[in-house]
């Protein structure tokens, strides 16, 4: 299994698989939901809201519409409902959730961003670890191509750097 790190928008990214940071709800709203929702060109919002709400942990597949990928893996790790904020068990199931789903929808590449950050409330780098520990942990059936995805300049140094570490490990 390949897993490296890259950065940009991860609309723009080809892909069998693309992951969504969802909450419980599986509503589109800011952020990477934003971003996947305005690129998809297609109706991926009122999608995923059908296949909700969802425990936190757990994942939603739908159509990718017009993103360059087959699928998007809504990954909830965060709650819509209370107080919002994602946990580190919420961000570790989610991610091996996600990997789950896409070995199990036959892809062979997936590209995922940093779950439970940003609009959750969880801290950028300690949720980068559990992400990329998730992943290193992960035995794949069909994965080969794993990209975790970070927006900034900033976050792609810190990720890159959580993941050559626990590859040395």
């Amino acid at each position: 299994m390949e897993f490296i790190v890259i950065q940009g928008d991860i609309a723009s990214q080809q892909a069998d698989a693309l992951v969504n940071a969802a909450g419980t709800s599986l509503q589109m709203g800011s952020g990477v939901a934003g971003a996947l929702r305005r690129a998809a060109n297609g109706p991926i919002n009122e999608e995923a809201v059908s296949e909700g709400p969802v425990d936190l942990g757990e994942v939603a597949v739908t159509d990718a519409y017009d993103l360059h990928a087959d699928y998007v893996i809504h990954a909830a790790a965060m709650p819509h409902y209370g107080d919002g904020r994602a946990t580190p068990g919420s961000i570790r199931t989610a991610t091996q959730n996600a990997l789950e789903q896409a070995d199990e929808l036959g892809c062979t590449s997936l590209v995922l961003p940093i779950l439970g950050t940003g609009a959750a409330g969880f801290d950028f780098e300690t949720g980068a670890q559990l992400v990329c520990e998730a992943i290193w942990e992960y035995e794949p059936a069909t994965l080969d191509d794993i990209r975790v995805i970070a927006y900034s300049s900033e976050e792609y140094k810190t990720v890159t750097s959580i993941a050559e570490r626990l590859r040395s490990n």
